[in-house]
């Protein structure tokens, strides 16, 4: 866990693991996409704006997403919310908001949206991969409790042992996982709260390092969650060959092929992504139970309920695309 990158002298400003892992991940979707798109953008320049803005959307959307899932912690301090730099966001409301971006975009300049969208798909999943690197760093999204040989332990006061040793009744667990003397804790207005590490005497935090009260060792779900995110970006460049059967299909006039039109890399996607992340939700330990309207798993995440949601999407975009006819586009030889 390493969630401060450095500080910038004389200012005081603090650069991000987290951040500075989404931007990695940024310029290496963009490339990928510029080098995809090559043979089809009249203007390589549309696609760098077109990263830009749905950087910005991305960024935007990831906060409005941590936002409404943590609202409780934003009442006393509403301001807050636009506190980006404390921390607090979420990787897939910003891809939602940035798929929807793009998606204005390209139909604002005329270009191929199906098209493009397959290509886009190869480059988020490449970003998501390497954002999760970023939460890793940060120690959030972290996972349940495990003996398997490749759990890891979060130092004490992170993200994952201030969960282990408070009770956590939305994920209707009424007892901490780790019971923790009171004497690491001090208490204000009636809350007790984790001392800092500082204020600990050398045998206490020899006990939180070494000793008995060490972080209990959990999965590593940041590094599936990457490691998904890889696996995933290489299986859809896979079937993008499907896309370029589209293409063939187009001049051959054949047109019976399956999976062949444009837009089914990108609503493949969503059925994948929707049910791998359904799946990793069972290992992690953050993210509450939710029981709302719009819950469609009761006693899961809303992570879970929203794979189940892309994964239907995806089946649904899969059969609009595949009956809808072909995009008309003159394919681009750059110089």
């Amino acid at each position: 866990m390493h969630p401060e990158l450095f500080k910038i002298p004389f200012v005081n400003v603090t650069v991000w693991t987290y951040g500075v892992m989404m931007v990695i991940g940024f310029l290496s979707a963009v490339f990928v996409i510029r080098h995809l798109s090559r043979n089809i953008t009249p203007d390589p320049q549309l696609i760098t704006n077109a990263a830009l803005y749905s950087l910005i959307a991305g960024v935007v959307g990831a906060r409005l997403f941590y936002v409404v899932h943590h609202f409780d912690q934003f009442q006393e301090y509403p301001l807050s919310v636009f506190a980006i730099w404390q921390g607090g966001l979420e990787l897939l409301g910003g891809v939602i908001l940035a798929i929807a971006v793009i998606c204005f975009y390209l139909r604002h300049h005329k270009l191929p949206i199906r098209r493009y969208l397959d290509i886009l798909a190869i480059g988020l999943l490449l970003a998501l991969a390497f954002g999760r690197i970023g939460c890793f760093l940060r120690g959030c999204c972290f996972g349940k409790p495990t003996n398997l040989p490749w759990a890891i332990r979060f130092p004490y006061g992170s993200p994952a042992y201030c969960s282990q040793v408070y009770s956590d009744l939305k994920r209707n667990r009424p007892q901490p996982q780790l019971e923790l003397p009171e004497e690491f804790f001090d208490v204000h207005n009636g809350v007790r709260y984790l001392k800092p590490y500082e204020s600990l005497t050398e045998e206490q935090k020899r006990a939180v390092t070494e000793g008995q009260y060490r972080c209990l060792p959990v999965h590593p779900t940041q590094l599936y969650s990457s490691a998904n995110g890889f696996l995933l970006c290489l299986i859809l460049y896979l079937f993008w060959f499907f896309w370029r059967r589209s293409q063939r299909a187009n001049n051959s006039k054949n047109t019976r092929k399956s999976f062949v039109k444009p837009g089914c890399t990108f609503a493949l996607m969503f059925i994948l992504y929707g049910v791998t992340r359904f799946f990793i939700e069972f290992l992690r330990d953050d993210n509450p139970f939710e029981d709302a309207w719009w819950i469609i798993y009761r006693g899961g995440t809303v992570s879970q309920s929203l794979g189940i949601y892309m994964t239907v999407l995806g089946i649904v975009l899969m059969v609009i695309f595949e009956r809808m006819k072909p995009d008309k586009v003159t394919p681009y030889s750059p110089k």
